[in-house]
C-alpha cells in the first residue's frame, strides 16, 4: 500500500512538471521578450546629463486586425495601447557621452505579443544639462517630453523569440544654441533599430595615444558618428546600405585619415581592417 501511495505521488510530479512545462513552452512560443538599450551619437560636449524616467511603447499584436486595435499608421492610437516601462536604477541621471564607442545603457524589458512593435517614447524629466570646459549649462527641454518623444519603429517580433532594440541619441543633432540668448535647447533627434537585424560598421582604431577619436560615416545625406572606447573599439548600427566614407579625427597629435568606398549591406555588420593613425611629423 505504501509502494502504492509513492508511486501515485510520483507520478502526480511528474505530471505537474510536465503541465508547467508545457505552460511554459506556451507562454514563449506566444510572445517575445524585448530589451531596450540607449547608445549616443557624440557631440561636442565634455558632458551631456539627461535625466530618463520610462519608455513607452507601443506594439500591434498579429492576433487582431487593426481596426480591432483602434489604431493606423497615421495615428499613436489611445494611451491604453502604450506599455511603460519605469527606468528603474537608483539615480534617473545619465551622461550620453559615457554611451559611445561599444557602450549602452540598459533601460529595461518587456514581454510583447508576436506581431511589431509600432513606435517608442523616450520619457525624460526636466532637469538635463550639459558641460563643456567645466561650464554647466540647463537645456531647456520641450514640452512634449511629459508623453514621450516618439520614435517610429515598425519592426516585426515572432514569438519565442529574444531582441535588442536599441535608441540612438544623436547628442551634435539634440542640442541648440539660440541665437545671441545663450539658451541651450535639447531638441532630441532619435532613432530606433533592432540590434539582430542592423547594417553598420565596426572595428578598431591604432594606438591609444591618438585617442579621443571621433569616427564620422556619410553617404550624401546619411550621416552618422561615433567615438571610440577605451580599448579602440567603435561600432554603428542602423545604418542604411550604401557606399560610405569615413573619417577617424584624433586628437591634434595625429593625422586624420578617411577612408572611401567602404560598402554597408543590408543586414550585415562589416569588421574593417584595423585602423593604424599616423603622428603629425614636427
Amino acid at each position: 500500500m505504501k509502494n502504492l501511495f509513492n508511486y501515485l505521488m510520483l507520478l502526480g510530479v511528474m505530471l505537474f512538471a510536465v503541465a508547467c512545462s508545457n505552460d511554459d513552452e506556451t507562454l514563449n512560443g506566444g510572445n517575445a521578450r524585448v530589451n531596450f538599450y540607449l547608445v549616443d551619437a557624440p557631440g561636442d560636449f565634455d558632458e551631456v546629463w539627461i535625466e530618463v524616467l520610462a519608455i513607452r511603447v507601443k506594439a500591434d499584436d498579429d492576433s487582431m486586425d487593426d481596426d480591432a486595435q483602434g489604431n493606423d499608421d497615421d495615428d499613436d492610437g489611445n494611451e491604453s495601447d502604450w506599455i511603460e516601462i519605469p527606468y528603474d536604477e537608483a539615480s534617473p541621471y545619465v551622461n550620453l557621452m559615457d554611451l559611445t564607442g561599444e557602450n549602452s545603457l540598459f533601460i529595461g524589458s518587456e514581454d510583447f505579443p508576436e506581431g511589431e512593435i509600432d513606435q517608442l517614447r523616450l520619457v525624460l524629466g526636466d532637469d538635463n544639462y550639459v558641460v563643456k570646459d567645466g561650464v554647466r549649462s540647463d537645456l531647456n527641454t520641450p514640452s512634449a517630453q511629459q508623453s514621450g518623444l516618439k520614435i517610429k519603429v515598425d519592426e516585426d517580433i515572432q514569438g519565442g523569440m529574444s531582441y535588442n532594440l536599441v535608441i540612438d541619441f544623436d547628442v551634435a543633432k539634440s542640442i541648440v544654441v539660440a541665437g545671441n540668448s545663450g539658451n541651450i535647447n535639447l531638441k532630441p533627434v532619435l532613432r530606433a533599430y533592432m540590434e539582430e537585424a542592423a547594417s553598420g560598421v565596426m572595428g578598431q582604431v591604432f594606438p591609444a595615444e591618438a585617442q579621443p577619436v571621433a569616427v564620422n560615416a556619410q553617404k550624401g545625406d546619411d550621416e552618422y558618428n561615433t567615438f571610440v572606447d577605451d580599448n579602440g573599439n567603435f561600432k554603428m548600427l542602423g545604418m542604411d546600405d550604401g557606399v560610405y566614407t569615413i573619417t577617424f579625427t584624433p586628437n591634434e597629435g595625429y593625422q586624420v585619415l578617411v577612408v572611401e568606398n567602404v560598402v554597408v549591406e543590408e543586414g550585415v555588420v562589416l569588421t574593417l581592417d584595423p585602423i593604424t593613425l599616423l603622428p603629425i611629423e614636427e
